[in-house]
């Protein structure tokens, strides 16, 4: 089952398998089947390395690179932003995004329905895996809650220093409802949209990465640019903090990609080196451009490659060979490099801590690329019967471009909303004086 799915879908989170009509009968045997303790094991740890991966992971990431005057507005914001997916996640998000019930024709290619606040789900539920193995169904919820909540935080990175508390608020919901759900359902769920059309992406390049950094770009556009942006030097004001939330980052990615698998197999296996390779190359490259652009090899240079090489391994994680992943981490840091610092200069937007510039370019090259680097011809694991190059970079395609769409449109409402509501941003007063103190009463520091 697993090869065979392996060479016409994505090859990760195994969700068609809980929808799929073909593979009806399996699920309904697993149903009674007791999970895999290692499997189920593996599982529980992988969706706590992702958990991480936000708290504290990405707050130190993002909060070192603010201004310090900000640095507790923007963790707090996205730590609520954490929380608050996780109970839309249980409510309603994970029914529409896999839920048991499939709707006939075009509305089952978005969206699925049954199951709200997991009803019907208890300790011997079980959800199927690649193979004749199940896990815990609370395990397999709680593994895609992690995601759904990483993706909305990850948004923040673009408007940071100038949203409102309560803006950030009313926008995860409706964001989460209209916009993730709908993509999370097109590339994993058995009836998507795209997962039946053959896109590949085995953890998150389309779902997380480049909607989170398309959705980020727009919002950053409805806010308009930082006070005194960009004529005013606005440094990180701690890269000691950003590179630990960058380590923080990078160990809680293996469950995110490893993880993927949802087995402790030889496609964890391969998620887990295409991790680490994919990743140690990315770093090194943006060092280098910056040397050959005339700067010096730096810090936050380095902790730019670091994810840039990670979002773009995302969706070739098991998609891949170790060869394919240096690859794409390679180019991936160069595009990313270039798209932070020439590209986001060219069109005038401020896009804070370059949530689009590496997340959401970077998706894109690693979208596209897996489609490359899933050949066999460069160790990937495509099969004989795989769809030719052309015919699977066309797919590939087609998967961003929905991706693209979708976010852009659906943020572009969720955004509308608010502001005509509680309003998006901040005053001038508030922006001047930071929102730790104007916000939250709070300083990160005395």
């Amino acid at each position: 089952m697993k090869s065979t799915l392996s060479k016409i879908t994505a090859v990760g989170l195994g969700l068609g398998l809980l929808a799929q009509p073909a593979l009806a009968a399996p699920v309904a045997e697993a149903a009674a089947a007791i999970p895999n303790p290692g499997n189920n094991a593996w599982m529980m740890t992988a969706t706590i390395l992702v958990l991480l991966m936000i708290i504290p992971g990405l707050t130190l990431f993002y909060g070192g690179l603010t201004r310090s005057k900000n640095m507790l507005s923007t963790m707090t914001q996205i730590g609520a932003t954490a929380c608050l997916a996780m109970l839309v996640w249980v409510m309603w998000g994970y029914s529409l995004a896999f839920g048991d019930t499939s709707y006939e024709g075009t509305l089952g290619s978005f969206i699925s329905g049954g199951s709200y606040f997991l009803a019907g789900t208890d300790m011997s539920s079980t959800a199927a895996t690649f193979t004749d193995e199940v896990i815990s169904k609370y395990v397999f919820i709680s593994f895609q809650m992690t995601f759904a909540a990483i993706t909305a935080a990850l948004i923040l990175g673009s408007t940071a220093e100038r949203m409102k508390f309560s803006a950030v608020m009313m926008f995860v919901p409706i964001w989460l409802t209209i916009v993730y759900f709908p993509i999370a359902h097109m590339v994993w769920a058995g009836d998507g949209l795209l997962f039946a059309a053959g896109a590949l992406d085995f953890a998150g390049g389309t779902v997380v990465h480049i909607n989170a950094g398309v959705s980020g770009l727009v919002l950053a556009y409805l806010l308009g640019k930082r006070r005194g942006y960009p004529q005013e030097p606005m440094p990180p004001h701690s890269l000691t903090l950003t590179m630990v939330g960058t380590g923080l980052l990078w160990v809680g990615w293996f469950g995110f990609n490893a993880g993927s698998a949802l087995e402790a197999d030889g496609s964890a296996g391969l998620a887990m080196i295409n991790t680490f390779v994919a990743t140690a190359a990315g770093a090194l490259t943006w060092m280098v451009v910056e040397r050959l652009a005339g700067h010096k090899g730096s810090a936050l240079g380095f902790c730019s490659g670091v994810i840039a090489g990670l979002v773009a391994v995302t969706p070739a994680a098991g998609n891949a060979g170790p060869f394919g992943a240096i690859l794409l981490g390679i180019l991936s840091s160069i595009v990313c490099y270039f798209a932070v610092s020439k590209l986001k200069a060219k069109f005038g937007f401020d896009d804070s801590l370059d949530a689009f510039g590496i997340h959401g370019v970077g998706g894109i090259v690693g979208a596209i690329g897996t489609g490359v680097v899933y050949q066999a011809f460069l160790g990937g694991p495509a099969g004989e019967d795989a769809a030719s190059i052309g015919a699977q970079l066309l797919i590939q395609i087609e998967g961003v471009l929905v991706t693209i769409a979708w976010a852009g449109i659906g943020t572009l409402i969720a955004g509308y909303v608010v502001k005509l509501t509680v309003g998006l941003r901040v005053d001038e007063e508030t922006e001047v004086d930071g929102l730790d103190i104007a916000e939250h009463g709070e300083r990160a520091y005395n």
